[in-house]
């Protein structure tokens, strides 16, 4: 702004002088001149110009602060910024700094002024200068500009930012199992308290639970499955019902009105008249009242053919009120909670199913022959994998033979437990019809193969002569079976597997095993035995270093054998049969 020029009293093509007493001593037009340019920069700036006293009183505003203020600019002189805006919040200690020891500073100020703002909040940026004349303070000259939209963008960018790392963290806290009542308590943990105080889910109820009372005409019922509160509402809400507790809905209530438009629904302080309206029944809005409750926000949880239930929040007390931003941040974890739900009724309505069918088809072993007994267990797999097709089967057999079959057919659910009633019917005839293991094996195999069936299985057929005390058996690739000797160590029984049943390639070998009174038979499925990373041989010899009395009721031993090597699986149904000569 300063430069030199020839002459300082009188600049030339400059502006303005780079000596201020060269000025001031010709005096004249020179300074003048130089007083009428600076009262054109202050007045046509778009920046805020003031000059305070040593009490930060103002003693000058240019046009643009009193625009900023909304207050005339004579109307400042003699008052302090608190006297004329006490919405406006600013460091004051920062400016009694630059009169003590000189130094400019730069401080932000924000609140609000009387001028009208399309922003929310308004912040400004001042930078403060001390005045001082022959060694004398004079007062402060401040120069500021609002960036209150930069500030806004800022915090945009921000929150943006944060929901984006909310809905990445949701994908790995959400939907972690697929049980439905574990997703909706993951959903409410998750909001709370980073999104609300207090978080619940509704579901709909596929049908009315038997043994509970049916609900009054008009009101709609939804069952709670889940809910979480900061700890100061946690005995406010555990009044409002708790996990599993089901919740009836007036007419016109806020939960009901977003299932039935499938939009989110917020209401911030509301009176008491529209509150006992949004709510469940009239009669909440006391104990609402008495949690400090204020807003609510009600999201929808969709599937993508079916409404599936709600997601409800919260805040009390402090908290601020709910936005359009919350809402939002809500649609989209609820979107993404919605497709694990979505998938967990999935599985649950499949599971069931399949469950049912499988133990409608798995039922116990026929009656062996009378110097045979024969125990059967079955346990789905825990891990949530859908219900497999394990099998067993006992066939009384003429000639004093009883046939023991153990499979397990390929893949999991409904299709895996209907071809499992295919295996076991078409094994039966064949057994009936008098063909020998081996054969029945080489059969079963053909025709599966013929028919274009492509579910696979693995069967372990034994045939126990009882007369004799010898078993004839043969493997279509399934775990060798393990004998239980009296007062001797158990053993593995040798085993030499063909390919599995349905790969058309059948060549079975027949072995033969004495099996003498008080031994017991153990076969099996893999889920058993198998684990993750481990060998086979490894948990096949875990099975037969188990020490199980022999002469223990076979439902009993069958119980022990399970409980010791079941505790740990996660992997896979378990069938197993048991079988112990009696004479």
């Amino acid at each position: 702004m300063c430069a030199e020029g020839p002459d300082p009293a009188f600049p030339g093509p400059y502006l303005f002088s780079a000596d201020a007493e060269a000025v001031i001593a010709a005096a004249g037009r020179t300074l003048a001149r130089e007083y009428r340019l600076l009262r054109q920069i202050l007045h046509g700036t778009l920046a805020g110009v003031a000059v305070l006293d040593t009490e930060l009183r103002y003693l000058y505003v240019n046009p643009h602060m009193a625009v900023m203020t909304g207050i005339p600019a004579e109307e400042h002189l003699g008052h302090t910024l608190a006297e004329l805006l006490p919405a406006v919040r600013r460091p004051d200690e920062a400016l009694h700094d630059v009169l003590r020891d000189g130094q400019p500073r730069e401080v932000v100020g924000t609140g609000s002024t009387l001028a009208d703002s399309p922003h929310e909040s308004r912040v400004w940026r001042v930078t403060y200068h001390r005045l001082e004349e022959d060694g004398e303070v004079l007062g402060l000259v401040g120069i500021g500009l609002e960036i209150s939209a930069s500030r806004e963008h800022q915090r945009a960018l921000e929150r943006a930012h944060e929901r984006l790392i909310l809905l990445d963290t949701a994908a790995v806290r959400i939907g972690t199992t697929l049980d439905v009542d574990t997703t909706c308590r993951e959903l409410a943990e998750f909001l709370v308290p980073g999104l609300a105080d207090a978080a619940s889910v509704e579901l709909l109820i596929p049908e009315e639970p038997n043994g509970h009372p049916l609900p009054p005409p008009g009101i709609l019922r939804l069952r709670r499955a889940a809910m979480a509160s900061v700890p100061r509402l946690t005995a406010h809400v555990a009044a409002f019902g708790t996990a599993g507790s089901y919740v009836d809905l007036q007419p016109g209530a806020a939960i009901r009105r977003s299932l039935e438009t499938g939009h989110p629904w917020m209401d911030n302080l509301s009176s008491d008249e529209v509150m006992s309206k949004a709510a469940p029944s009239a009669e909440r809005v006391a104990a609402y009242r008495a949690a400090g409750i204020h807003s609510s926000l009600v999201v929808p949880l969709l599937a993508p053919d079916h409404p599936l239930g709600t997601l409800t929040l919260v805040r009390a007390g402090a908290s601020p009120v709910f936005g359009p931003e919350d809402v939002l941040v809500a649609q989209s974890l609820a979107e993404r909670a919605s497709l694990s739900l979505a998938k967990a009724e999935r599985f649950t309505r499949e599971h069931t199913m399949a469950l049912e069918l499988q133990r409608a088809l798995l039922s116990e072993p026929s009656l062996p022959h009378p110097d045979l007994e024969v125990a059967a267990r079955y346990l789905p797999s825990g891990n949530g994998a859908l219900v497999g097709g394990d099998w067993y089967d006992s066939i009384a057999l003429p000639g004093w033979r009883t046939l023991l079959v153990m499979g397990d057919v390929m893949g999991h659910g409904v299709e895996a437990a209907v071809a499992m009633s295919h295996y076991r019917s078409m094994i039966r005839a064949l057994a009936v019809s008098g063909h020998p293991p081996r054969e029945i094996l080489r059969y079963a195999d053909a025709m599966v193969a013929r028919s274009g069936f492509d579910r696979v299985a693995t069967c372990l057929l034994v045939s126990v002569d009882t007369r004799q005390g010898l078993c004839t058996y043969a493997s279509a690739g399934h775990l060798p079976p393990v004998v239980v000797r009296p007062e001797e160590t158990s053993v593995l029984v040798p085993v030499s597997p063909g390919p599995p049943l349905g790969s058309g390639l059948g060549e079975y070998t027949e072995l033969r095993y004495g099996l003498r009174p008080g031994c017991v038979l153990l076969m099996f499925t893999d889920g058993l035995v198998e684990r993750r990373g481990e060998d086979i041989d490894r948990s096949l010899a875990r099975l037969v270093g188990l020490e199980v009395a022999p002469e223990l009721p076979l439902a009993e031993a069958l119980d022990r054998v399970l409980a010791h090597l079941s505790a740990a699986r996660a992997e896979d149904d378990i069938a197993v049969l048991a079988a112990r000569v009696t004479a």
